[in-house]
C-alpha cells in the first residue's frame, strides 16, 4: 500500500467512528466527521495532507496524489 491509499482508509475510518459515536454517545462527536471533510477538502486544493507528511517521515512509499 502507498500513502495515498493509507489516507484514504484512515480518513474513511474517522467518518465512520465519529458518525458512530455521535449516534450512540454525544452529537457532538459529528464535529469530528466536519474535521476530517474540511482537512480532505484542503488537502484537494493545496496538496497538503497533515497524515501524509507523517507517513512520508516514517518511510511509507509515496503514491501520486501525496508525493
Amino acid at each position: 500500500m502507498n500513502i495515498d491509499r493509507y489516507v484514504i482508509a484512515f480518513a474513511g475510518t474517522m467518518v465512520l467512528v465519529s458518525l458512530t459515536l455521535g449516534l450512540l454517545h454525544h452529537p457532538w462527536w459529528f464535529a469530528l466527521t466536519g474535521f476530517v471533510g474540511l482537512n480532505m477538502l484542503q488537502a484537494a486544493f493545496t496538496g497538503f495532507c497533515p497524515l501524509a507528511w507523517v507517513l512520508k517521515t516514517l518511510g511509507i512509499k509515496p503514491g501520486q496524489a501525496f508525493s
